[in-house]
This record gives structure tokens, C-alpha cells and sequence, in this order.
């Protein structure tokens, strides 16, 4: 029996005290965004931890976008894994178990090349939050661009050698495949890793060169997107980030009843 929860992105600041009003709407998850910096403190992430402990939404945490494990700069290198580490920490205080991020960028390196440099980080990541006893889990995203590495392969390899999880853009699948996707072949491979799977989708416009934005979720993609997880019996959260995601999440909570 598939397991469907589903939540906006959220942008923060008021609407993370509202949660009051997710819950009356149905909704069962919710991710903080900090895509441009961590902007909430630990006092900050103690009251809404409070707040939702009687409510129990499944929270989640997108990192800055500012992160590249592929660097060619030691500093760079160092300066992302502090971003994912913040994130990590106060992810711990919240009660925010999945930690999303775009682990980076193939720049003049092969593929295999990269795949090692970020397995490398990832496991020196994986390290760091063991000592801490962070109750977080490592995220990295299918990602929407050929130049970024992120592709579902990539990323499933990167579970098994390291342990850590997986959010699974199946907007940045379809840009990054130009517009083709096999849910059938997907659906396989997110089965065979026997865990729950985080996910984010939209509707998504895109070039030859991938991802240019995310657009309106449309009734028809969500209806394919449910009568896969169905099929497969997986349990999944998906968070929606369309322009409107409070919006699109409630379509798609009705839709997956």
C-alpha cells in the first residue's frame, strides 16, 4: 500500500507559525527554505519544533543553493559543507529529518571524477553529523541542468557507497532529459532502495540546456505522477514548488485522495 504526504516549500518567516492552519487544510509536510542563507536561529527552531509537536507535519530543510562538493577550491569546498552543516543543525533542533541540497557541478571533471569528490564530501558529511548525533539525513536532489551532477543513477550510487538519502525532482528529471521521462523505469529504481523517498514537483519549463523555471502544477502530470507511486507501492513525501505551492499542494492532496 503506497503512503502519499504531501506539503508546500515554504518560504519562512510568518507562514512557519501557521502550521496550525496547514494542518486544517489537510496538509502533512512542510520544507523551510533557505536557499539564499540560513536565516532562522536555534531559539527560532526550538519554538517551531514546540509548535509542531502536537501537529506533526513531516518537516524538511532545502540548503542554500550556494553549494558545490565538486570544487576545484578547497574554500569553496570547505564554505559548502559549513551551509549543509548549519542546515544540519538546526534541522536537529526542528525536527526536520530530511536535509535537501544540490550537491554540485561537473565543471571541467568527468563524471566519474566528480561522483568521487562527492562521495568523499559526503562521507566526511555523514561523519560530522554521527559525532554531533544530529537525527538528520543527508538529501542530495535530482537536479534540472546536464551541467549539474544529479542524475537519478548518480544519486542512487551515492546511496549505496555512502549511506545517505535522496530527494527526487521529478520536475528537474524531465529538464534535464528534455522533456522525456519514464516514470515505469524511475519507480523501479526508487523501489529497490526500500526507504521512504523525498520528493519535490511542479510543472517546469526548460530548454536544450535544462531547467529555466518552475511553472503551475497541472492535474494531469500530478495524476500520472500517483498513479505511479500507486503502482509501485511506495511511500513518498512530496513537496510541491510550483510559483504557488500552498495552492498546488492542496490540489494535490485532493487529487490523491
Amino acid at each position: 500500500m503506497s503512503k502519499i504526504l504531501i506539503g508546500p516549500a515554504g518560504s519562512g518567516g510568518a507562514e512557519l507559525t501557521n502550521f496550525e492552519d496547514l494542518k486544517k487544510l489537510g496538509l502533512d509536510a512542510v520544507e523551510i527554505e533557505f536557499t539564499y542563507g540560513v536565516w532562522m536561529n536555534k531559539e527560532q527552531a526550538k519554538k517551531i519544533f514546540n509548535i509542531n509537536k502536537k501537529l506533526g507535519l513531516r518537516l524538511s530543510i532545502h540548503a542554500p543553493y550556494f553549494v558545490n562538493l565538486n570544487s576545484n577550491e578547497k574554500q569553496k569546498i570547505e564554505a559548502s559543507k559549513q551551509r549543509i552543516l548549519k542546515c544540519c543543525e538546526i534541522g536537529d533542533l526542528l525536527g526536520a529529518k530530511n536535509i535537501v541540497f544540490h550537491a554540485g557541478f561537473y565543471l571541467k571533471n568527468t563524471k566519474q571524477e566528480t561522483y568521487e569528490n562527492i562521495r568523499k564530501q559526503i562521507l566526511e558529511l555523514q561523519e560530522i553529523i554521527k559525532k554531533n548525533k544530529w537525527e538528520v539525513k543527508l538529501c542530495p536532489e535530482t537536479t534540472g541542468k546536464a551541467s549539474q551532477f544529479g542524475d537519478l543513477d548518480e544519486l542512487i550510487q551515492l546511496i549505496r557507497d555512502t549511506k545517505c538519502s535522496i530527494c527526487v525532482d521529478f520536475a528537474h528529471l524531465l529538464a534535464r532529459n528534455n522533456g522525456k521521462i519514464d516514470y515505469n523505469e524511475i519507480m523501479k529504481k526508487l523501489k529497490s532502495l526500500n526507504q521512504e523517498i523525498h520528493c519535490h514537483f511542479s510543472g517546469i519549463e526548460y530548454t536544450a540546456k535544462g531547467e529555466r523555471k518552475h511553472l503551475l502544477t497541472q492535474e494531469k502530470d500530478i495524476k500520472i505522477l500517483f498513479e505511479y507511486i500507486n503502482k509501485f507501492n511506495l511511500s513518498v513525501i512530496i513537496i510541491n514548488e510550483s510559483p504557488l505551492p500552498l495552492e498546488d499542494a492542496i490540489k494535490m492532496k485532493k487529487l490523491s485522495k
